[in-house]
């Protein structure tokens, strides 16, 4: 029986202090940021971090990270790639 092909899967880790994870993942792990997002002012930030081929999403929000890992899945599709 054939395995199914594995895609990409991206991390979403949980971040309880903004500077820190800058620091670590920018600045000490030399990685560079793909994309912001908040809802609004106040909503918890969603960071996308990249370095080479590994890509990561950064998250305040409390849901997302913890107490387990959440990731996010790439599947391909005859119209190219949706997020699952």
């Amino acid at each position: 029986m054939p395995v199914p092909k594995v895609g990409t899967v991206t991390p979403i880790l949980r971040m309880f202090d903004i500077a820190k994870a800058r620091e670590f993942y920018l600045y000490f792990l030399g990685f560079a940021v793909r994309f912001e997002h908040r809802f609004d002012d106040n909503a918890p930030l969603y960071l996308g971090i990249a370095r080479d081929e590994c890509e990561l999403h950064l998250c305040e929000h409390h849901g997302d990270g913890s107490p387990a890992l959440t990731f996010a899945r790439r599947r391909s599709t005859s119209r190219g790639c949706t997020a699952s």
